[in-house]
C-alpha cells in the first residue's frame, strides 16, 4: 500500500534526508520532530498533525462549499418542478427528462479535456471561472420562456460544471495519502447530499416568493440560488488552493515536507511535466481504469435517479408541495451522517473494498422494499434512507479508492476525469429512468436502478481481486529490476514498487 524502500538509484537524489543512507537526522536536526515512517523531517515551527489540520482547513472546506453550490445548481430543477415549472413551460411527454439528460452531454464529453486545463492552469483560477459561468447558466434557468430556452440553459450548466467534481477529488487525491485521504473525500462528496437536503430547506422557504415581481415560485429558486453562486465564485478566486507545488500559505520547509510524504505514498508527481496524448493512451490499457469507469457508472444510476426525482417520489406519498420539499431533507442528511462513519472506518481500517459492498447491500434492500411495498407510506419512505445512505456512501469511497491507487499527476488526471465522465452516463440512465407514466410506484426505476448497484458491486469485486493479484505479483518479482527514479515516475501506480491499497 506504500512505495517500496527499494530504490537503485537513491544516492543520485537530490535531497539527501530522502536517500542517503549515511543521513542521520537527530544528528544533522537536533529538537526537530522525526517522522520514521517518512524518513523525512517536519519543519521545527510545526507538527505533522498542525500542519494537515492547516491543510484541511485551506483544502476541504472551500473546495466542499464549491461543490455543494455545484450540486445545488445542477439539481435545484427537481424541486422547481414541482412548484411549476413544467407546466408554465409547457412541457408535455419527456420533455422534461430530456431538458436533465441534456446537461449530461458536455458534462461528460469535456471532464478529460478539462482536468488537463486545470492541470495547465492554476486550480484557483479554472474552478473559479467554471464557478461565476454554471452561476450564471442557473440564473438563466430562471429567466427561460420556453422548451428551447431550458435546453439552451442546462446544456451550457453542463458545461460549466464539467471541471468541478474530477477537477476537485484530482486536487484533493495530491494533497493526502492513502490512508487518509478517505474522510477527506467523504465529507467534500457529502457535500452533495448536504446540497440535497438545503435544497429541499431552500424551495420551501423560496417558493414561497411566487408572484414577487411578476415570477413564479419555480424562477426564483434558480435566480436566488444563481447569485449566490457568482457571488461566491469572486471571493473563491482568492481563497481556492492550489497544488502543493504551488501553496503560497506554505512556507518552503512545508511544502518540502508534504512533497516527501506524499513522494513516500503514491511515489513522485512528476507535476512538473506536461500531460500528452500519449500518456492518455497509455492509462487506458490499464484494464482497471475500464472497470473503474464501470464502479462508479453503477452508482450514479440510483443517484441521481435519487437526486432528480426524490420530490416527485415523495409527492406520491399525499404530501402537499411544501411537505414535500421538507420530507425530501431527512434521507440526505442521513446520508452525510452514514457516510461519515463509513469513511471513518474506511480510513481506520485502511481498507476500501468491503467499505463499498456493505453501503451497496443496504442500497439494495432500500430498493427492493421500494419495489415490492405500495401501501405503506411510512415504510416507503424509510426505504428512501436506506438508498441514500447506501448510495452516497459507497460512491466516495469508489471514488478515493481507484484515484488515490492511481500514481503521479498524469495518471490520476486523466484516471480521474474518466472515471468521473464515463460514470456519469449513469446520469443520462437516470433521467429516463422515472417517468410519468410509471408513476406512483415507479417499478421500472426501481429495478434499473438495482440492476446497475449490482453491476458496480460486480465491477468493486473485479477491481478488487485484480489489485490482490498485482500486489502479489509484485511482492514475488525482484526487489530490483534496474529503473530508474525517472522510468519509475513515468510508471505511476505500475511500477513493479507501487503497491495497491485494498
Amino acid at each position: 500500500m506504500q512505495w517500496n524502500e527499494q530504490k537503485s538509484s537513491s544516492s543520485a537524489d537530490p535531497e539527501p534526508q530522502l536517500g542517503n543512507k549515511n543521513y542521520v537526522p537527530e544528528v544533522a536536526h537536533p529538537n526537530v520532530e522525526y517522522d520514521d515512517d517518512l524518513h523525512v523531517v517536519c519543519p521545527s515551527n510545526t507538527t505533522e498533525r498542525k500542519l494537515m489540520s492547516k491543510i484541511d482547513f485551506r483544502v476541504i472546506p472551500f473546495l466542499s462549499i464549491l461543490y455543494f453550490l455545484a450540486f445545488l445548481d445542477r439539481t435545484n430543477v427537481a424541486n422547481a418542478a414541482i412548484f411549476g415549472l413544467q407546466k408554465d413551460l409547457g412541457l408535455t411527454g419527456t420533455e422534461y427528462n430530456t431538458a436533465l439528460t441534456i446537461f449530461f452531454v458536455p458534462y461528460i464529453l469535456f471532464e478529460i479535456p478539462s482536468n488537463l486545463i486545470l492541470k495547465k492552469l492554476k486550480p484557483h483560477l479554472w474552478l473559479s471561472g467554471c464557478m461565476f459561468v454554471f452561476g450564471l447558466a442557473t440564473i438563466c434557468q430562471g429567466l427561460v420562456q420556453n422548451y428551447s430556452g431550458l435546453l439552451a440553459t442546462r446544456f451550457f450548466l453542463g458545461l460549466a460544471e464539467t471541471g468541478m467534481f474530477p477537477g476537485c477529488f484530482y486536487l484533493i487525491g495530491m494533497w493526502y495519502k492513502r490512508s487518509e485521504a478517505q474522510k477527506r473525500y467523504s465529507f467534500f462528496f457529502s457535500s452533495t447530499t448536504l446540497a440535497g437536503a438545503f435544497s429541499g430547506l431552500l424551495a420551501s422557504a423560496i417558493g414561497k416568493m411566487s408572484g414577487m415581481r411578476g415570477y413564479l415560485g419555480w424562477r426564483w429558486i434558480f435566480i436566488l440560488e444563481g447569485v449566490l453562486t457568482c457571488v461566491v465564485s469572486f471571493a473563491f478566486f482568492f481563497v481556492l488552493p492550489d497544488f502543493p507545488e504551488e501553496a503560497k500559505w506554505l512556507t518552503e520547509e512545508e511544502r518540502a515536507y508534504v512533497k516527501a510524504r506524499l513522494r513516500k505514498d503514491q511515489g513522485r508527481s512528476a507535476a512538473e511535466r506536461r500531460i500528452e496524448f500519449k500518456d492518455v493512451k497509455r492509462i487506458f490499457k490499464d484494464f482497471k481504469v475500464i472497470v473503474a469507469g464501470f464502479m462508479y457508472f453503477g452508482l450514479l444510476v440510483p443517484a441521481y435517479g435519487y437526486a432528480y426525482f426524490a420530490p416527485t417520489i415523495i409527492e406520491t406519498y399525499k404530501y402537499s408541495t411544501i411537505q414535500t420539499q421538507l420530507h425530501s431533507v431527512p434521507p440526505w442528511a442521513a446520508a452525510f451522517a452514514f457516510a461519515m462513519v463509513v469513511a471513518y472506518f474506511s480510513d481506520k481500517f485502511k481498507h476500501r473494498f468491503l467499505f463499498t459492498l456493505i453501503p451497496i447491500c443496504i442500497a439494495i434492500a432500500g430498493f427492493a422494499i421500494l419495489i415490492t411495498v405500495h401501501t405503506q407510506p411510512h415504510l416507503e419512505y424509510a426505504a428512501l434512507f436506506l438508498v441514500t445512505m447506501g448510495t452516497y456512501s459507497a460512491l466516495p469511497v469508489i471514488v478515493c479508492w481507484f484515484n488515490m491507487n492511481l500514481g503521479g499527476h498524469h495518471r490520476r488526471s486523466v484516471g480521474s476525469a474518466w472515471q468521473i465522465g464515463f460514470g456519469n452516463i449513469g446520469g443520462i440512465i437516470a433521467t429516463y429512468s422515472f417517468l410519468s407514466k410509471d408513476a406512483p410506484y415507479y417499478k421500472q426505476g426501481y429495478s434499473i436502478c438495482i440492476g446497475f448497484v449490482c453491476l458496480s458491486a460486480a465491477s468493486c469485486c473485479i477491481y478488487f481481486v485484480a489489485v490482490l493479484v498485482q500486489n502479489k505479483n509484485r511482492d514475488r518479482a525482484a526487489a530490483d529490476i534496474g529503473l530508474t527514479e525517472f522510468e519509475k515516475t513515468e510508471m505511476g501506480d505500475m511500477s513493479p514498487d507501487y503497491r495497491y491499497l485494498l
